[in-house]
C-alpha cells in the first residue's frame, strides 16, 4: 500500500475569476495553497494557517467553505497518495509568495490548462468547481 499524506488546500480566486495556484521550492507542479496539519488542528484550521503562511491571505477557518475531500496522487512525491480536504475562500483576493512558495500563478479556467498542474486540481477540484458553478446557474 502506498503512503498516504493528509493535507488541506484552499481554492482562492482573484477579481478576474482566476484560480490561485502555487509552486513550492524544488518542485515543478502547481497546486493549491495548503499543507499538512499540525498537532490538534482540524482541516479548516490547517487550511487557514497554510493560506496565511504561504500566500499572505488571512481568513478565519470558519469562513472557509468545504468543496470536497478526495484521494489523489501526490504531485511531488512518487508512489504516494494524498487525502485532501479542499475548501474555497469566499471573496476575491490578491496573494504573494512566502514560506516555501517559489512562485504563484493565477489560472484562467476558461483558457487551455497548463500541463504542470497537480493531479488533485485536474482530476477532482476543477470538475467540482465546474459542477458548482453550473449548479448556481440553475438556482
Amino acid at each position: 500500500m502506498n503512503p498516504l499524506i493528509v493535507v488541506s488546500a484552499v481554492c482562492v480566486f482573484d477579481a478576474a475569476g482566476r484560480l490561485l495556484t502555487v509552486r513550492k521550492r524544488g518542485t515543478d507542479k502547481f497546486m493549491h495553497p495548503g499543507g499538512k496539519p499540525e498537532a490538534g488542528e482540524n482541516a479548516a484550521q490547517t487550511a487557514s494557517r497554510e493560506l496565511a503562511e504561504e500566500v499572505g491571505i488571512v481568513l478565519a477557518p470558519e469562513k472557509l467553505k468545504l468543496l470536497g475531500i478526495w484521494l489523489a496522487d501526490a504531485a511531488n512525491e512518487t508512489a504516494t497518495q494524498i487525502e485532501a480536504t479542499v475548501f474555497t475562500a469566499p471573496g476575491v483576493w490578491s496573494a504573494h509568495p512566502s514560506a516555501e512558495i517559489a512562485e504563484i500563478r493565477w489560472l484562467d479556467l476558461a483558457a487551455e490548462l497548463p500541463d504542470d498542474l497537480a493531479p488533485l486540481i485536474t482530476d477532482h477540484v476543477l470538475p467540482a468547481l465546474e459542477a458548482s458553478t453550473a449548479s448556481r446557474h440553475f438556482r
